[in-house]
């Protein structure tokens, strides 16, 4: 398979690695969108958000988990972070390997877009 992050997950390809399991890999963005910008991915390549199935129910939990531990360790968990998905094109999604941003260290506004 030709996916990015799927090379970031097997090691081939270099990454700032914060936090990584047996099924995830959580790594600083090459094109940070504020202070703190970590992307967290599930080894498991599942392209975007609707292409879940229930099977990926408990991965997708260890996903998010994993984005709350990488807020903790980076010391922003406490005034506060953001968790983003972006589904498809329209959706803002680039890299076609469903991935968790975690975004913090400033005041985040909304709406997002």
């Amino acid at each position: 398979m030709d996916c990015l992050f799927c090379k970031i997950a097997a090691g081939e390809i270099p990454a700032k690695i914060v936090l990584e399991t047996d099924e995830v890999v959580a790594f600083h963005d090459i094109n940070p969108q504020a202070p703190v910008h970590v992307l967290v991915i599930p080894k498991k390549h599942i392209a975007k958000v609707s292409d879940m199935t229930e099977d990926d129910i408990e991965l997708m939990g260890k996903v998010i988990y994993a984005g709350k531990k990488v807020a903790e360790q980076l010391g922003i968990a406490e005034d506060g972070f953001r968790l983003v998905f972006n589904n498809g094109r329209m959706g803002g999604q680039h890299v076609y390997h469903i991935h968790l941003h975690v975004l913090g260290g400033r005041a985040m506004l909304w709406p997002p877009g």
